[in-house]
């Protein structure tokens, strides 16, 4: 995973967690969470807006 092996995941996490203290961290992960989600379902809008559009200009060759 963009070559971080455990070692520096385990520094990261800790720094994060001395930086934001435990009681930040579930909401942040909330928000970061809710954030990825909206980011798929917006990716996943722009395919379904391609499929009906695809499927527009068949119907109108037809």
């Amino acid at each position: 995973m963009f070559g971080i092996g455990t070692s520096e995941l385990l520094v990261i996490a800790l720094i994060v967690l001395l930086l934001f203290g435990g009681k930040k961290i579930p909401e942040l992960m909330k928000g970061l969470g809710k954030g990825v989600k909206s980011f798929k379902d917006g990716v996943n809008g722009l395919d379904d807006n391609e499929d009906e559009t695809k499927k527009k200009d068949e119907m109108k060759q037809e």
